[in-house]
């Protein structure tokens, strides 16, 4: 039966990409009819089996096009534990159209991938139905709960608010029932003027109104979470604390229906284990606002207000939301700049160190770009406003970051596994505690106690909060370091990568050349270099951008250029003067003349670069160019080769080249003349790998590694396709993600081995398992306690990773 499915596009830039593509997908087995449509970067497929979306989106990203499901972000209220999470995965996994679904318990979140546009109201309702109220949330909202938003504050407010009535109300009960542990003679003195049943009325009124107002939450949740056949966390709590509630009303007002040794009230059980629960779930919507402050400090990087000038040359103060690209804006001295823009007079030093990570300012001149959200120094800008609203390097960060918050690492599959039988599980080792110590001639009160202290003590939270949290706090941390994880699970799989493949240009080296020399074979220096700039005005290439600035220099004025192509690894032509002239490397022509070719042999041995010009077949010059080593690209290596990482070379430059900058920077393992396409195919014999590169050369090679991580200085493509975003070219960056991403997941594992191996040693306690030889028996108040305890245990633990350093 035939299928139909839709591809975003990125990297489609002319018709013949439009072609490829459509070519590449109708390849494919069982692929019937593949249009790609230029205009709105977008393919329609029409498949039979054995075709599938996932293969499609392979192929054309070998091919350096790179197909993006759709995407789609829920805020999801009601989510208390693992269980919750569990179920609103499947409920969204069932709906039509979605590949993908994850849910998220530390950001309250679910995003949702699908091969097709996706219906938020739908997806929404089909949430909200199952109890958990959900919303589409807009691109750039706030971060929310998880993020460091506004719903971590007022979600604290009203918990803290529930756990001040809930404290109130329950400490008489506490301390009526209990001070006799920590007052000699307390219960001999004036509480035995009160008679038993008259106390235990009080009890009944004060503990009824802890149930039926702050912890109404729980029964609100719990019991139709059971009806529906999904129990959570908020059941576990409702049957506990409404067991020893609902016993201790029997007792108090039915006293003749039990044994008198029976006849024991819980009622501060109930009260004392609401509170403490809700004291923990308080304590834990504080450490997740906190958790995720990295967000939060994004989002109020950019100011509200901005001085636009008028065409008039009138300077008027407007909402930052009412400007439009191609406005001019005033930026006076230690002013945040509003948004992304061009410098267009003024100089000043601009603070880019809260998106980069980088300390120092970098020095802003006409013609240079500025980022919203940055700092400006002491010099006063003009600038051009390029981008507003979702198209903002700031509102792009943000939406990675959220992205990755609430991405799930393969380790995540266990968890998810076990949590999805551990509260029925709970509940059947509950019931068969009370039904043995039953068996075993213990009384009902008794058993009742161990039944309670299960339900109780058990906490999905922390194994819900293990992983995510740890993502949440890393990714966030990584963000303030100027590293982007734009998926999730890009942590695990960097954690575990031996091997790093570099680009050289851009990545190892400046990206930056300087033309050093034109060396003509016959005809005239002046009007080789003038035809090469012609044709590279039209290419965003940094060798292009060299002969460009060598054009300007010398006053050469210069041709216009039609039928521009670029051809992919080697160069680019067009039509200059009625001419085909080809500007690139030797690739490009069917032969060279011996002494351009021991020209450019001699260049290369020392690491220069050579772009031929030709007329035709005819090659006219030769253009020999310089770019620098970045000067902590030898440190990156070493320091990788100190985490046990081998760095490997993979370029389409020459040999000679290639070999001269490896052996500066102490990289043995050196891959060159690779074309875009082979680059994928080095990647694949060197798997797993995670490769660094900032071109559209290297977007391929990104997307094909098990990790893409793509310098944030490079194109835009290379930045969709990698995993992993470095907001600096710096090649150190890669050195700090790599052990960044190890601490993350260290932490990982420590929050999995609390969150486990609290539930399995201290369920059993709480049953009573080591009463026979001698043991405790836990009251429910201490498993309150332990529970609450325990989710603030994993949040603490992940919070330490907002004090991660880079490695020296």
């Amino acid at each position: 039966m035939s299928k139909n499915v839709s591809f975003a596009l990125v990297g489609m830039s002319c018709a013949s990409c439009v072609g490829r593509a459509e070519r590449v997908l109708r390849a494919i087995d069982g692929v019937q009819s593949a249009s790609v449509n230029l205009a709105t970067q977008g393919a329609q497929v029409v498949y039979e089996a054995p075709a599938s979306p996932e293969m499609m989106a392979a192929a054309l990203g070998k091919a350096g096009y790179l197909a993006r499901q759709y995407h789609l972000t829920l805020a999801v209220e009601g989510m208390s534990c693992a269980a919750c999470v569990g179920r609103v995965e499947r409920i969204l996994g069932a709906q039509a159209g979605v590949a993908s679904a994850a849910a998220n318990l530390a950001t309250r979140r679910a995003e949702i991938t699908g091969w097709q546009p996706l219906e938020a109201q739908v997806l929404a309702r089909a949430v909200t139905k199952a109890g958990y109220p959900a919303a589409a949330l807009d691109a750039g909202a706030d971060a929310g709960a998880g993020g460091g938003g506004d719903g971590a504050p007022v979600e604290g407010a009203g918990l803290w608010r529930d756990v001040r009535i809930a404290a109130g109300l329950t400490l008489p009960v506490f301390v009526t029932e209990m001070g006799g542990h920590f007052i000699p003679g307390f219960h001999h003195g004036l509480l035995a003027l009160i008679p038993l049943q008259s106390l235990w009325l009080l009890q009944f009124l004060l503990v009824s109104a802890v149930l039926a107002w702050p912890g109404a939450r729980f029964f609100r949740k719990g019991f139709p979470a059971l009806m529906r056949g999904a129990p959570d966390m908020n059941t576990l709590v409702a049957l506990g604390a409404g067991a020893a509630w609902t016993y201790s009303v029997a007792v108090t007002f039915l006293p003749w229906a039990l044994p008198e040794a029976s006849r024991v009230v819980y009622f501060e059980a109930a009260a004392v284990s609401v509170t403490l629960i809700l004291l923990g779930r308080a304590l834990e919507a504080r450490a997740r606002g906190r958790a995720g402050q990295a967000i939060a400090r994004l989002l109020r990087l950019t100011p509200k207000r901005a001085r636009r000038i008028g065409e008039d040359g009138v300077v008027c103060e407007v909402a930052v939301a009412e400007l439009l690209p191609g406005d001019r804006v005033q930026v006076v001295p230690g002013e945040a700049i509003a948004l992304d823009g061009r410098v267009i007079s003024g100089a000043s030093s601009v603070n880019e160190s809260m998106l980069t990570g980088e300390a120092m300012p970098q020095e802003k001149r006409p013609g240079d770009r500025v980022t919203g959200g940055t700092l400006n120094g002491n010099g006063a800008l003009v600038i051009e406003v390029t981008a507003v609203g979702q198209n903002t390097v700031l509102a792009r960060i943000v939406a990675m970051v959220q992205s990755a918050q609430g991405g799930k690492l393969p380790v995540q599959a266990l968890v998810d596994r076990v949590t999805f039988w551990f509260v029925p599980a709970v509940m059947l080792i509950a019931a068969g505690t009370v039904l043995v110590w039953i068996l075993v001639g213990a009384g009902p009160a008794q058993a009742l106690v161990a039944g309670v202290s299960v339900l109780i003590i058990a906490c999905p939270c922390a194994m819900g909060l293990a992983t995510p949290v740890s993502i949440l706090v890393g990714t966030g941390r990584a963000a303030e370091l100027g590293i982007l994880f734009r998926r999730g699970e890009a942590l695990q799989r960097l954690e575990e990568t031996r091997r790093v493949g570099f680009d050289k240009t851009g990545t190892l080296t400046l990206g930056r050349p300087v033309v050093e020399q034109v060396m003509v074979f016959g005809g005239d220096e002046a009007e080789a270099l003038a035809l090469a700039a012609a044709v590279e005005a039209s290419s965003e290439h940094p060798l292009a951008q060299a002969i460009l600035a060598r054009a300007g220099e010398t006053g050469l004025t210069l041709a216009s250029a039609t039928d521009f192509r670029a051809i992919v690894g080697t160069g680019a032509e067009a039509m200059v003067g009625g001419r085909l002239i080809r500007v690139g490397s030797a690739r490009m022509f069917a032969g060279l003349a011996p002494e351009a070719l021991a020209a450019s042999l001699a260049a290369q041995r020392v690491g220069k670069g050579v772009v031929f010009v030709g007329d035709g077949e005819r090659v006219l010059a030769m253009i020999v160019v310089a770019d620098q080593i970045k000067p902590s690209a030898a440190v990156a290596v070493a320091a990788l080769k100190a985490m046990g990482i081998e760095s490997a070379m993979i370029t389409g430059d020459a040999e000679a080249t290639a070999q001269f900058v490896a052996t500066q920077l102490g990289i043995t393992a050196v891959h060159a003349g690779v074309m875009p396409e082979g680059k994928a195919e080095v990647i694949g014999a060197l798997s797993p790998l995670a490769f660094v590169g900032d071109g559209i050369n290297d977007a391929p090679a990104l997307a094909s590694a098990e990790v893409g991580i793509a310098m944030g200085t490079g194109t835009d493509v290379a930045m969709e396709a990698g995993d992993v975003v470095l907001m600096r070219g710096d090649p150190f960056a890669v050195v700090t993600a790599i052990g960044l991403a190890r601490a993350v997941m260290r932490n990982i594992r420590q929050n999995l081995v609390w969150a486990f191996g609290y539930n399995v040693a201290l369920i059993p306690v709480a049953a009573g398992v080591l009463v026979p030889f001698g043991g405790p028996q836990l009251s429910p108040i201490l498993a309150a306690g332990a529970m609450a305890l325990s989710s603030v245990f994993v949040l603490s633990n992940a919070l330490r990773l907002k004090r991660y350093r880079s490695p020296e």
